[in-house]
């Protein structure tokens, strides 16, 4: 199968959707080590598993190389990090930057869309590229010995050929993934309630983009996109595993080192949140949907390690409030919190599917269960939350790959790198008192609502 189909399903999802990867509150990026949960505890004894070296380097024309070496690694990870996304897109082209994604994968002025894909193929890549709201992703993980060749590779791409009859054909395959998407009702609530929630911000825009946006998009419009956004300045490279760091460097300053400066920027007002509710029907379905928008800590403050463990608590997999109260005794098939830090702002989402007839009366529990959480939270349930979110990034953290993703995603947002123990810090000293007063604002400050139903005749 070819590469870009085979990527198509898990690239054309976001990121951010509510059941694509945070939905569980998950803490983002990889940790390795960690010692037992201590009720009220400030920080956790740390045996790091894996001595990893981190190294950074800025070439002339601003591209940061960043990277975690790990000499005893048996995998390398590369990733090209673009920090560009659906919400600094000009909203006649929206969808620009996922649509932009695929066509990295047609071919290059040297290299076609076919030799590239058996150029991963050749190594054994595992190769993938996603877009989410704010960022643009391009990775591999490969054989120590193939690291060069797919560092190579990723920086080729993305000097893209962008010929008009490659966007033509591409241009059928995202039409059709929003048409495939709009018969999913999970992705249907999730982005008319971005929508609603953010309103005017450009953070309501949509990773895929409508079929007015794309089908009406020029091939020039794409290019200048491109331009604009894909440059020196606005790229991180971050690299994991048994890399040879001063090689690379060397490699990508010969490769990248021509790239342009653009002084990309993002606008960053803060969006004006008022909480309001809505209801849509969708044809052929049968269950009744409903999901909540609320305001949570952006990816730059503390407290977002808070939000992780709030989010779990309230509506991570079964052993949670949520579950107990609304899953268990059948009032609803899924009932999820999740939490997604973002640039300046996050938001905290929570989402239930059930029988239509049931809807308020399991909504009515989900309330409950919000309005509650902040008075019944004990130390023991924080305690046991911290040691589920710590396991869950030190799992992540074990191959270079995710320790590749966690690097560039933090690079991209913060310009920061934190060590293991650091991290594994943060997460130790969340309170119970800090998850409490998140848990209030989430009961008293303003939501938005929305209620997806099947179609009646």
């Amino acid at each position: 199968m070819p590469w870009a189909r085979r990527r198509a399903l898990e690239r054309a999802r976001p990121r951010d959707w509510p059941r694509a990867g945070c939905a569980s509150g998950r803490m983002p990026g990889p940790n390795n080590g960690v010692g037992p949960a201590r009720p009220g505890a400030g920080r956790w004894p740390v045996q790091s598993r894996m001595p990893v070296t981190f190294r950074a380097h800025t070439l002339d024309n601003g591209l940061t190389i960043i990277g975690e070496v790990d000499d005893a690694a048996h995998t390398a990870a590369a990733g090209f990090f673009v920090r560009t996304g659906a919400r600094d897109e000009p909203p006649q082209i929206m969808g620009v930057s996922h649509f932009l994604e695929h066509m990295m994968f047609k071919g290059t002025p040297g290299r076609s869309g076919e030799e590239i894909n058996r150029a991963f193929d050749a190594m054994g890549a595992r190769a993938n590229a996603y877009t989410s709201s704010e960022l643009t992703a391009f990775h591999a993980a490969v054989l120590p010995e193939h690291a060069p060749t797919a560092i190579g590779l990723l920086a080729d791409m993305l000097r893209p050929a962008l010929r008009d009859e490659d966007f033509a054909a591409e241009k059928g395959v995202i039409l059709e993934e929003i048409a495939m998407y709009q018969d999913d009702p999970g992705w249907v609530l999730y982005d008319r309630a971005m929508e609603e929630h953010y309103g005017g911000h450009p953070l309501a825009l949509r990773v895929l983009g409508t079929q007015q946006t794309v089908g009406a998009m020029r091939v020039e419009q794409m290019r200048e996109y491109f331009g604009a956004r894909y440059s020196s300045d606005n790229t991180v490279v971050a690299l994991a595993g048994r890399i040879d760091f001063d090689a690379a460097v060397v490699q990508v300053a010969g490769l990248c080192g021509s790239w342009r400066r653009t002084g990309a920027a993002r606008a960053q007002a803060h969006p004006s949140l008022s909480g309001r509710a809505f209801r849509v029907r969708q044809r052929n379905i049968s269950r009744a949907y409903r999901m909540s928008v609320s305001e949570g800590p952006g990816i730059g403050s503390e407290l977002r390690y808070a939000a992780f463990v709030l989010a779990q608590a309230l509506g991570s997999q079964d052993n949670s409030r949520l579950h107990w109260a609304i899953v268990e005794p059948g009032l609803a098939e899924e009932a999820e919190a999740g939490y997604e830090p973002r640039d300046g702002i996050g938001d905290l989402r929570v989402f239930v599917a059930c029988q239509p007839e049931r809807l308020e009366e399991c909504w009515t529990a989900v309330e409950r269960e919000i309005d509650a959480l902040a008075d019944t939270l004990t130390e023991d349930d924080i305690a046991r939350v911290r040691a589920r979110v710590a396991t869950g990034v030190t799992v992540a953290g074990e191959r270079p790959d995710g320790r590749m993703h966690r690097l560039g995603r933090l690079w991209s947002y913060l310009h920061q790198y934190s060590t293991l123990e650091e991290e594994l810090a943060r997460v130790g000293r969340v309170s119970l008192g800090d998850v409490r007063d998140l848990a209030r604002a989430l009961a008293t400050g303003p939501r938005t609502v929305g209620t997806l139903l099947p179609e009646t005749e």
